[in-house]
This record gives C-alpha cells, structure tokens and sequence, in this order.
C-alpha cells in the first residue's frame, strides 16, 4: 500500500470519528491503568460492568490494595483470568504506592514493571492518558493493518513498528483508537463487513464480502 491511499484511509476515518475515545471507563490515570489490565482477553464491555460496582468503592492504589486479593476477585470475577489479574492488580497498586507515590508513572520502563501491564497496556496507557502519540497493537488493530494492507507484519511488534514508521504525525494520536474499532464493528474476524465499509475502495483485502 502507498502512502497517499494510507492518507486517504486516515483522512476518512478522522471524518467520521474525529474524536475517538476508549469504550474503557475511566476517570483518572489510575483508573485507565486497571481497566486496560483487567480487559486482557477480555471484552471492554465486561471490564466496565465491573469496574463501574469497583470504582465507586476503591478507585486508588489505596484502596483497592486495602480490599486485598480475595475482596477483589468480588468485584471482578466476571471478567475472564480473573484469578491472576487481582493478583497483579494487588502487587500493581503496591507498587505505585512504594514507587510512584501512589501516581501512575508517564514512563514506558516504569509501566512495564508494574505486574500484568506489558507493552500494549503501557502504550494505551501512554496515549489515552498522557496524550503520547503511541500506537498500542491488540489482536483487532493487528489483523486490520494485515487485512487492509495498511501496515503488515508477522508479529504485533512488527505491526506496531511499521504503523509508527508509515502513519503520519498528525494521525499518531488517535490511529489506535480508530483501527480497534473498525476492528471490534466493520473489519471483524470471521467475515468483515465490506459492504458497509468507508474505506473498503481503498482495502486491499483479496477476499471481500458483499456484506
């Protein structure tokens, strides 16, 4: 694919969303931090049903560690994995406490240390809250780049690289937001939704669908 259809695609896509945001609920750094590490293998929809009983009561490190390991799993046994993620969740909030002053740390090195939080956590992190024009790689955003030809490759980090060296500065901030959801509603798994598509003229998929 050539740069001037990955600018055409870009270009429709901000028209039609020009504002994109998460469908994670969050209200603070912190907030965004735990609902992007509870959503690993996991749908937005069912972190918000159980961040939105979660947040009211215990929506800072502090709170939420004082809940322990076994009264979070309460409020996210829901949501799949969820054994291993209060355990993270819980060394997680410690460590912002001992480390970060109990504040989520604008630093990609910091991010990743913290338990359950890799590299696609910390870039999520990263943009949505800070504002870094990072492009975070999940399974929709990769089978997209590889479907649409916009920016291939064999591994996520190979896709993230390639979307940071071809998508131009002023899209970087908000490409992540715009491809997982042509992903998660138009170009899904099992059979994309060509035919409703804005940008299916420009796609370079062999294999389109009428629908």
């Amino acid at each position: 694919m050539n740069n001037e259809k990955r600018r055409i695609i870009l270009e429709r896509l901000r028209e039609d969303n020009p504002n994109p945001q998460t469908e994670l609920n969050w209200s603070s750094p912190f907030e965004l931090l735990i609902a992007v590490l509870l959503s690993a293998q996991a749908t937005d929809v069912s972190v918000n049903k159980a961040t939105d009983k979660l947040y009211p009561i215990a929506n800072t490190p502090e709170t939420i560690l004082a809940l322990g390991v076994d009264g979070l799993k309460q409020y996210i046994k829901t949501i799949g994995l969820f054994n291993s993620k209060a355990e993270n969740t819980i060394k997680t909030c410690k460590m912002l406490i001992d480390l970060h002053g109990s504040q989520v740390p604008e630093d990609r090195a910091a991010l990743e240390a913290l338990p359950g939080v890799g590299r696609k956590t910390a870039n999520v992190v990263l943009n949505t809250a800070f504002g870094w024009p990072t492009i975070a790689v999940d399974t929709h955003i990769y089978r997209v780049s590889n479907r649409t030809k916009l920016a291939m490759g064999k591994t996520v980090d190979d896709v993230e690289q390639k979307l940071l060296k071809v998508i131009p500065k002023e899209f970087k901030l908000d490409v992540h937001h715009w491809l997982i959801l042509h992903g998660r509603y138009t170009c899904v798994a099992r059979k994309p939704r060509c035919g409703s598509c804005i940008i299916e003229d420009l796609c370079e998929f062999s294999d389109k669908t009428e629908y």
